[in-house]
Formats: structure tokens, C-alpha cells, sequence
């Protein structure tokens, strides 16, 4: 039997607990001061609400109500996947551990490196639990099987001690069992034929895990005011093969004033590409024009999407037969993406930047950068240019970090470049590149752990190499714009070089070369800790957030 718990009913839930001990968990106050007290006030809470809310039918707000019960579910099947038995939670006594735990979905940190916070653990298994504790990389490459890659099956050990694979629909048999009758439930309700169609094709994908038709049904589904991502996506959590997916979900209502403004960027796809500043055999890859680009306020994370750093927008489907047929969706998750340069990204800037420097730190910067990054995802190098096949499997376990520094420069070359087009009107390229720059230390904070940390090291290391920044007599940093634009170019070349290449070898040792923190920014990044400047967001959410009710 599974317990729903929001966000808001956990933070209640400590509340209480640290009352009882003379403390305040969810707030500043305190009587009795917990050793995780500052880990937790690293994430600043924020109420998910949205006044698109308001504009639902009574239809389409009964079927958000079922999504909540879905993501429910996802999100506890995350925790199966990535640490296992959720009883953890009841037997941590101090209430900030407990809320810090609930953060983390288990007892390690993720914007530390995975370090271990509760007695008792060791470090975080790169297995999870999707392969067998013991498994060896010489037993699993000596596996016969081919679906031991698989995105949707996890490694078991049969009577005889050898290794099986299992799909995750017969792994997971219950849990889906439950989420498919309530997506039918959803399906009933919905009147857009577009969500009624996605979540059909969904269900079906759930029960044989054979996930393109629902992804091309979800690529079609473009008037529908309300949307829902579920079910096994990312693979950041498995640190053995990188290919493991973990289930998430996330509660989406489409803000389509904004959306038809960044309507015109899908038909520039293939020319943007074109502009890539890197050899053309780099560049041949031909993006899908189905693809949209719209804006969103999210209303509920679960799962992977929710566990340590938030995302805050959205470049899916991940299969690549995907990308090649319709391209891909990018929605941009405003809400989040604001309360995130409001109380993360702005302080940072002006802390660490020269004050001539602070007149360029824009929101609407921030926005299009975010929004370009994942434009970018579907852009570049698919397949390698020597016969290594795909980029994702060249790259191996190097593909995730380089993938997101590839969405990060050429999401900011492309910002510079339609700046400069006068397609994007109201920001300079000096904001664009000033934003950027003070998002690389927010990012930064999130540690090796992460495949976006790595990205952002590596990214922040070359640029300083470039010369794109320098820190002035005062130690703030001054930006050279004209060395950034260089940097900007030189980056992309060497990353989309390096994918086209498939070599893992050079990846690899660039990483470790160029990917840690160095002593001087380490400097730079106490200073931002002791400021108390939060390194996250913990979310408040639920349908009695959303809906105001009780």
C-alpha cells in the first residue's frame, strides 16, 4: 500500500517533528542547532503554483489531479531505483536530516559529490540498484545478452547465481499495473485528442516498454493546455553503464501567450545548425522541424526530475530515432527558471562580478540561454564521422557531460548569434554572455557528482584559459566580451569535434585535466556559501498547493 506525500505535507510533517525538538525545519528559527541545518537552507523553498491554474476546465483539473496520483507513484519507484527501501525516512531521528534525505531521495548529497550524510553509508553504488551489488564490468561485458543495455531492463542474478535481464514492466509489474488504470482514467476524461492519444500510446508503452509510439504521439500533441512527462527517462543515476533510465514525472500548464512568441526559432533549426562554428563534416546532421518550442509553468516534479538540482526545462523525447523523424519538444519551465535566477543566479552576480557588470544580469538572458541550451540538445553530431557509430555510444560513460556542455555553448553561441540577427529583441549579447557566466558558478556549486557540474567546470575552466573573464584587484571578475564571443567559438569546435570523433580517450582526460574546481574558484565559491546564498530549490507542491485547498 503506497502513502501520498507532497512536498507540503513533508514540510509539514518536520515542522512538527522539529518543533517537538525546538526546532524549526522549514524555517530560519531555531532553539536547539542541527548539524544539517545549512545543508538543508541550501535549497530555498518554493511554493509550485501558477496562475494558468485558474484558467482550467473542471475537466482538465480533475485530470491534473490524476497526474498527481501518477507522479506519486514514479516517485516512489525512483526511489526503488536509485537506493531502494524508503523506510530510510523513519528512521532518521533529527528533522533536518529527514527533510535533507527527502531532498536527495537517499542518505548522499548530490551537489557534494554523493557524499554520504547519514551514519552508516558508505559511498553512493554506481549500480544503484539496477545490476546486482557484485556485478564486475568484465562480468557484465562478458553477458550475452542483447538487451543487458537496454533503457528499460535491470540486471538480476538467476537460482543458478548468473545474470538475467528483466524489463522493467515485469520488474516493476505493480507499480505500472496501478499507473496505466489511472492513465486510462486520465484518457477517459481528456477532451484534446492530442493528450487522449499520448496517454493511450503511454499506457501501451508502459505494459512493453517499447516507449517510440507514445513519444511520437507525445511529439503530435501540440494544442493540448495541460501536458505530462512519465516514466523512465534520464540515466544520470546509473554510474556503471550511463544507460539505465530512471522513472520521473512532471505536472506541465502551457503559458500559450509566451509559447506562440518562440514559435518562429523551430523553422530556423536547420540554419542554425548550418552556423555551427566547427568543420562542416561536424555538422551534417539535418534537425526535425516538427519539433516546438513553448513556454510552461510547471506544477509538480517527481522522481529524478525533483531529486537534488531542479530542472528547469524540458528537451525530450532522448531516442534519437525520435529526433531524426520529428526532432524534439523543449518546454521551458518559466516559474522554476525565475525563482531560481531571483534567489540563486542574480546574488551570485552581483556578488562575484564587477559592479559594471551588474547592469548586464537579465532574467530574459537567463530564459534564452536556458531555452537555447535545450535547443541545442538536437542540434550538433548524432553519429560519429569514422564508423564508431552513434555519438552517445562512442562517448560511453564521457557522453552525458559532454553532451551538456555541447547544449550549454552552442545554446549561448546561438542566443549571440539571433542577438545579433535582431530575431531576439530586448537583451544584448554582453547580457547573454554576463548571465552565462554568472549561471556557470551557480551550476558549478553542484560538484563532479552531476553531469551538468562536470559541464559547467569544464566550460568554466576553457573560458578563463581563453581569457573570456579575469578577476580584477578586488578579486571580482571583469569580462573581456570580445575573448568570451572567441571562447564561445573555440569550445563548441573542440566539443562537436571531439562527439564527431567518438574519442572517449581524449573526453576523458580533458575532463579529469579541466573538469575540477580549481583552487581560486573554490575561493570564489566559500565566498558564495557565506553569503548564505542557496544552491538550490526545495519545492512546495501538490494539488493543495496548486488548487488551494486543504
Amino acid at each position: 500500500m503506497k502513502v501520498n506525500i507532497t512536498a507540503k505535507s513533508v514540510c509539514a510533517a518536520l515542522i512538527g517533528a522539529a518543533a517537538a525538538a525546538g526546532v524549526s525545519s522549514c524555517g530560519n528559527q531555531n532553539q536547539t542547532e542541527s548539524p544539517m541545518k545549512q545543508k538543508v537552507e541550501e535549497y530555498a523553498p518554493f511554493e509550485l503554483t501558477s496562475p494558468l491554474a485558474a484558467q482550467l476546465s473542471d475537466n482538465e483539473r480533475q485530470i491534473v489531479e490524476i497526474f498527481f496520483q501518477i507522479g506519486q507513484i514514479a516517485d516512489d519507484l525512483f526511489w526503488q531505483q536509485t537506493f531502494g527501501d524508503k523506510s530510510l525516512i523513519d528512521q532518521i531521528a533529527d528533522p533536518y536530516a529527514r527533510q535533507f534525505a527527502y531532498i536527495n531521495y537517499g542518505p548522499w548529497d548530490r551537489l557534494d559529490d554523493n557524499k554520504p550524510f547519514i551514519d552508516g553509508y558508505g559511498a553512493k553504488p554506481d549500480v544503484c540498484t539496477y545490476y546486482p551489488e557484485d556485478i564486475t564490468l568484465d562480468e557484465f561485458n562478458a553477458f550475452d545478452d542483447p538487451d543487458k543495455s537496454s533503457w528499460y531492463t535491470v540486471l538480476r542474478r538467476d537460482e543458478n547465481g548468473k545474470l538475467k535481464t528483466v524489463w522493467y514492466h515485469e520488474e516493476y509489474a505493480e507499480e505500472v499495473a496501478e499507473m496505466c488504470a489511472l492513465m486510462q482514467k486520465a484518457a477517459d476524461l481528456a477532451e484534446d485528442p492530442g493528450l487522449k492519444n499520448y496517454l493511450l500510446k503511454r499506457i501501451e508503452s508502459f505494459r512493453t516498454d517499447d516507449y517510440l509510439p507514445s513519444d511520437l504521439a507525445w511529439m503530435d500533441m501540440k494544442d493540448s493546455r495541460i501536458d505530462f512527462v512519465i516514466g523512465p527517462i534520464e540515466s544520470y543515476d546509473d554510474k556503471f553503464q550511463e544507460t539505465k533510465t530512471s522513472y520521473e514525472s512532471f505536472i506541465l500548464l502551457k503559458d500559450t501567450e509566451r509559447s506562440k512568441d518562440l514559435a518562429k526559432f523551430v523553422a530556423m533549426l536547420p540554419a542554425l545548425q548550418k552556423e555551427l562554428p566547427c568543420k562542416p563534416e561536424y555538422k551534417t546532421f539535418v534537425p526535425g522541424t516538427s519539433s516546438d518550442l513553448n513556454v510552461y509553468d510547471v506544477v509538480y516534479y517527481a522522481g529524478d526530475c525533483n531529486a537534488g538540482s531542479k530542472t528547469i526545462a524540458i528537451n525530450l523525447p532522448n531516442d534519437e530515432r525520435v529526433h531524426a523523424m520529428k526532432g524534439t519538444r523543449r518546454l521551458q519551465l518559466r516559474n522554476s527558471m525565475q525563482a531560481k535566477f531571483d534567489k540563486i543566479l542574480l546574488p551570485i552576480g552581483e556578488l562575484i562580478l564587477a559592479p559594471e557588470e551588474h547592469e548586464h544580469l537579465k532574467f530574459d538572458a537567463f530564459f534564452w540561454n536556458v531555452t537555447f541550451h535545450e535547443v541545442a540538445h538536437g542540434l550538433g553530431i548524432k553519429e560519429t564521422i569514422n564508423g564508431k557509430g552513434s555519438v552517445d555510444a562512442a562517448m560511453g560513460t564521457e557522453k552525458t557531460s559532454w553532451e551538456e556542455a555541447k547544449a550549454d555553448i552552442l545554446g549561448l553561441f546561438m542566443v549571440c548569434r539571433l542577438i545579433e540577427n535582431g530575431e531576439i529583441t530586448g537583451i544584448t549579447v554582453e547580457d547573454a554572455i554576463t548571465t552565462y557566466i554568472a549561471g556557470i558558478f551557480r551550476s558549478v556549486r553542484f560538484g563532479a557528482a552531476s553531469s551538468h557540474g562536470k559541464a559547467n567546470m569544464m566550460c568554466f575552466n576553457f573560458m578563463e584559459q581563453q581569457g573570456a573573464f579575469t578577476r580584477n584587484a578586488g578579486g571580482l571578475y571583469v569580462i573581456d566580451y570580445a575573448k568570451a564571443k572567441s571562447a564561445i567559438n573555440a569550445w563548441a569546435d573542440l566539443i562537436l569535434t571531439t562527439q564527431g570523433n567518438g574519442d572517449v580517450k581524449f573526453a576523458t582526460e580533458f575532463r579529469a585535466k579541466n573538469g575540477g574546481i580549481t583552487p581560486a574558484l573554490q575561493a570564489d565559491l566559500d565566498r558564495i556559501n557565506a553569503a548564505g546564498i542557496p544552491k538550490d530549490i526545495f519545492f512546495i507542491q501538490g494539488p493543495d498547493v496548486l488548487f488551494g485547498t486543504k
